[in-house]
């Protein structure tokens, strides 16, 4: 147990998890002084005074490295590894994490389990921390900016989708995917990795982790130990038997990249204890988080969905291939330097996709990789608000249509932040069904 009882500790920056930490610290005899960025430019010239320093996600280590010693530098994530004494379930990914953690949360819950969620989904691990015992169980979201420096693996690590992200913060993907690997580079012969076999990235990352492998895959069997899908159905091959869990069409998440969550839960859940009725009872229930693929309202026959979180071109991606049905697209934002090729060939191949309302600095960009779609695909431009770009999309949807904003990209040439940008599509949304009950 570490002893904070009179040390002086610097916390620096003070969003939830940085207020979070200073609280408990505080509690447990430390001085504490919070550092922020709003205090001016020299809010780091006296770290090196302190015995510790807390770091924030957002805080590069780097920066701090120019005042301070490194053994000094420590973040909430790598203080509550070495403190709790509970199993800890880690989910990383490009994208699919609060998915997939929340699934798994919910899944030990329906088993009884005293289980807790935290990290970027759910409450800071600091706030929960001493109401646990080692009959409970953690769920953990990681960010690459929390596995960063982390010297302690989960029991399970499970690492989702893993492709580039995050490049204003890492100097390239390389140290992205590097960081993403941390939640694997120190489990123990008996910890479990469960990796997504779909990716190359997250297929390669085996070789890091002394623990018992396990594969999920939607596109092409584990070759091994795992879950996947197979005959529309997922199904779990533990200890040499395969085991049907449920048809995926009782799935009530959309999408099949939400089936690479639910394969990644399913094993986390079953591995945990958790039995296949529980299992299924959750599938079967679970509507998925707000902003990611939710379902704001039907209107006259048409389903508008909210994803204003896909801010990258693979989630976009995967949000348009979740629909059969004929698709109006709510596209573009600020930029992220992302590679918009791939989605603009997805588009130009898409049979389904009736009309795009194209919004944002970067709508110009994902323009240019669409080819050959003029005869079929509506464009819409010019709209520079969701009142608009709302009013646009249900003046050319018919029933059975689909409407989509799924923007591919950072908001903040329009947004404060893509909670912003969903709130108002899904005001906009639930206006227009007050009008047209």
């Amino acid at each position: 147990m570490i002893n904070f009882k009179g040390k002086k500790i610097a916390v620096v920056g003070f969003g939830l998890e940085g207020e979070a930490s200073a609280k408990y610290l505080k509690e447990h005899g430390a001085d504490v002084t919070v550092l922020d960025k709003k205090q001016g430019e020299d809010y780091l010239e006296n770290l090196n005074q302190y015995d510790l320093v807390v770091r924030s996600p957002g805080v590069k280590i780097s920066t701090l490295a120019q005042y301070v010693q490194s053994e000094k530098i420590s973040s909430q994530t790598k203080l509550f590894f070495d403190l709790c004494p509970s199993k800890i379930i880690g989910v990383t990914g490009t994208k699919g994490k609060g998915t997939t953690a929340s699934l798994i949360y919910e899944m030990l819950k329906k088993q009884g389990i005293d289980a807790y969620l935290g990290g970027n989904i759910g409450k800071p691990p600091f706030e929960f921390l001493d109401k646990l015992s080692p009959q409970s169980v953690v769920v953990l979201e990681l960010s690459s900016f929390q596995l960063l420096d982390l010297e302690k693996g989960p029991h399970i690590a499970v690492m989702l989708m893993t492709t580039s992200e995050h490049l204003d913060y890492h100097k390239d993907v390389e140290e992205y995917i590097n960081a993403k690997r941390n939640i694997l580079r120190f489990q123990e012969p008996d910890d479990i990795a469960i990796l997504n076999r779909d990716y190359p990235a997250t297929n390669e990352s085996d070789i890091y982790t002394n623990g018992r492998v396990f594969y999920v895959s939607t596109e092409r069997g584990v070759n091994g130990e795992g879950c996947y899908v197979k005959d529309k159905a997922v199904r779990l091959y533990i200890n040499g038997e395969e085991e049907k869990i449920i048809d995926s069409k009782e799935v009530l998440l959309p999408g099949r990249h939400n089936l690479e969550n639910v394969c990644a839960a399913v094993l986390a859940a079953r591995l945990s204890g958790v039995s296949k009725a529980n299992i299924v009872s959750v599938l079967k229930t679970f509507k998925g988080l707000e902003h990611r693929l939710e379902l704001v309202s039907t209107v006259k026959g048409v389903r508008f969905f909210d994803d204003s979180f896909s801010t990258t071109p693979e989630t976009a991606i995967a949000a348009i291939q979740a629909f059969k049905e004929p698709e109006i697209l709510i596209l573009g934002g600020s930029s992220k330097n992302s590679d918009f090729s791939e989605l603009g060939q997805v588009i130009s191949k898409a049979e389904n996709i009736k009309a795009i309302i194209g919004i944002g600095l970067e709508w110009e960009r994902i323009k240019s990789k669409i080819k050959n779609h003029e005869s079929r695909i509506m464009v819409i431009e010019g709209a520079k608000d969701m009142k608009t770009v709302v009013a646009a999309a249900s003046k050319i949807a018919l029933p059975g249509d689909v409407v989509l904003l799924s923007p591919a990209c950072a908001s903040f040439d329009m947004f404060k932040n893509y909670k912003d940008r969903g709130e108002q599509f899904k005001e906009e949304v639930m206006r227009l069904a007050e009008i047209k009950d």
